[in-house]
């Protein structure tokens, strides 16, 4: 299925690996030039050059307003413009209530809601001029049916989420789409850190029967990326398995 994309821009945030990666990749997969960000350079580096396409690696910290925000600054006039962004961070460290000290939530916040904030507020102006945008979010199954543990993460996606519908129906008369995936448990290092490595019976809530993988959940970002998902916005899709049990 030819997905329309090919020679637009994209941003794609936190991409040195895991689910940030296989995007950039499905997308570079369908002709889109892409700029990737991560922290250590050393590994953006190897992650651009595993893509090939021409594609692009910035050293950036996208889990601050003001790494995110340059992090799309910078690959605006890399790329000559940008027609799609996919915002992406780790996860803030896990605890329940009565571990989580309150001055650990602003920390939160920044890394999963204001830095998708500033993003959105740098990419946005232009694509809106444009009249063509695609904004896509990796947040986490966890906005729907909070993870026990992630108290931090639980908190700051589900406000991340409100922040992305209301952009989307302020924006949609203007060609950009907004949306969000909300991975349940894919085979990561994310994972592989909050289980200790032993991932062996995760499987066993997922009705699939197996863990995600990341190169399909790519795929699946790349089509809300492209020219025939014109008509879903403000959509925060599952792509978990199954595993979610409610009916919304």
């Amino acid at each position: 299925m030819d997905l329309g994309i090919a020679g637009k821009l994209a941003a794609v945030a936190a991409a040195s690996s895991g689910l940030g990666l296989a995007t950039a990749r499905a997308l570079s997969e369908e002709g889109v030039r892409v700029a990737i960000c991560g922290r250590d350079r050393a590994r953006i580096q190897k992650a651009a050059a595993s893509l090939g396409h021409d594609a692009l690696a910035l050293v950036a910290d996208a889990a601050t307003t003001e790494g995110a925000q340059h992090f799309i600054e910078r690959s605006r006039v890399a790329l000559g413009g940008l027609d799609i962004l996919v915002t992406n961070a780790g996860g803030p460290p896990a605890g329940n209530f009565a571990s989580t000290d309150v001055d650990a939530y602003p920390d939160a916040l920044s890394l999963n809601l204001l830095s998708v904030v500033a993003m959105c507020k740098e990419a946005v102006p232009a694509m809106r001029e444009q009249k063509w945008g695609r904004i896509l979010a990796i947040t986490s199954i966890s906005v729907r049916q909070p993870l026990p543990g992630l108290i931090l993460s639980n908190t700051a996606r589900a406000g991340v989420t409100g922040f992305l519908k209301t952009l989307a129906r302020e924006i949609a008369s203007d060609g950009v789409t907004v949306n969000s995936l909300q991975p349940g448990i894919h085979e990561t290092r994310r994972v592989t850190e909050l289980f200790g490595g032993d991932l062996t019976g995760l499987s066993r809530d997922i009705p699939a029967g197996v863990l995600g993988d990341a190169g399909r959940f790519g795929r699946i970002a790349a089509f809300l990326c492209s020219e025939s998902a014109s008509f879903v916005t403000g959509a925060a899709v599952p792509v978990d398995g199954g595993a979610y049990s409610g009916l919304q």
